[in-house]
């Protein structure tokens, strides 16, 4: 039989728990008529952070379309074997056979000096000047596309640098490697710019509610010496600080969003002319949604930390 000091005990948990949501509730409202108090500052506040919170979040986004360019470029190093010119297409055809068969080489594939000629006739805008030639001075070759395993591409290419059909072997693909060092210093720096803004919208938002407490010292003292813990006293801050957050990174959502559009065009036009189907990347929904939770985290952080410091040391007379 169950005695009736246990049955009042979840009903009992249940109001707990419904007095700690309502407070909260309260706090969270309450706080928000603290900031419409004083709109100008506020909206300073609010406009810094989201400035502060733009630069990153734009950052993210350039490395990410960056990520996309050169995503189908891993596999872009190719050696180029040009042959001897007194090679014939038979030949060069049958030495692309035997690449082939080469574990290092993905494929091969036999460039003639017609067909060389015609692309560069076509690439290069030298149509007049090439036509003045009496004799085609391009030489056969063979593009070759190495697997890239470790140090293969290299060892590939001074293989068929000693064959003796092959005059030279060029690696295209320093100026790729280069290209992902710098990707990677860029991703770097930017990791530590957003570090040092991260720390720039603590200070900010921890300085307003510092303001945002003295300018409440008599009510403060008012509430703790009618015995207000401090834990009730700093919610309204704290959800402050959450406000000002959420809403700094709802305007860097935006304002990166606005700035995107506005490079969309040119953008497109510039792929356009080199074939490329590159279309701008954006800040997707789930993206923008850790955004607003930094955003807000931050703000809590900062608030949090403020409040901390600032209650504590205020005591009635």
């Amino acid at each position: 039989m169950t005695s009736p000091a246990r049955s009042q005990l979840p009903g009992k948990a249940r109001s707990r728990i419904t007095a700690w949501f309502v407070d909260h509730l309260r706090a969270l409202i309450s706080s928000l008529g603290q900031i419409s108090r004083n709109p100008v500052g506020s909206l300073l506040t609010i406009a810094v952070i989201g400035v502060s919170l733009t630069l990153p979040a734009g950052f993210y986004v350039f490395l990410e379309n960056a990520r996309v360019i050169t995503a189908g470029w891993q596999g872009g190093a190719q050696i180029t074997a040009f042959l001897h010119t007194d090679i014939s297409d038979d030949q060069a055809l049958s030495l692309v056979q035997e690449f082939e068969t080469l574990p290092e080489v993905a494929r091969a594939r036999f460039v003639s000096r017609d067909q060389a000629l015609q692309e560069y006739r076509e690439l290069s805008g030298f149509a007049e000047a090439l036509d003045a030639l009496e004799d085609n001075p391009l030489p056969p070759l063979i593009l070759v596309e190495p697997r890239l395993e470790g140090d293969k591409p290299e060892t590939l290419r001074l293989q068929l640098q000693n064959r003796d059909e092959v005059d030279l072997a060029i690696l295209d693909q320093k100026w790729l490697q280069r290209l992902f060092v710098i990707i990677e210093l860029v991703e770097r720096v930017i990791y530590i710019f957003s570090s040092l803004l991260a720390v720039a919208v603590l200070l900010i938002i921890g300085n307003t509610i510092r303001l945002g407490i003295y300018n409440r010292r008599q009510e403060i003292e008012i509430i703790k010496l009618f015995g207000g813990a401090n834990s009730f006293i700093q919610r309204p801050f704290l959800y402050s600080g959450f406000w000002f957050g959420f809403c700094g990174s709802l305007l860097a959502w935006l304002l990166v969003t606005v700035c995107l559009q506005f490079l969309k065009t040119p953008i497109n036009t510039l792929a356009g002319m080199y074939a490329s189907e590159f279309e701008l990347l954006g800040i997707s929904l789930y993206e923008g949604l850790i955004l607003l939770l930094i955003g807000s985290g931050l703000g809590f952080l900062g608030s949090w930390l403020a409040v901390q410091r600032h209650i504590r040391e205020i005591e009635p007379a």
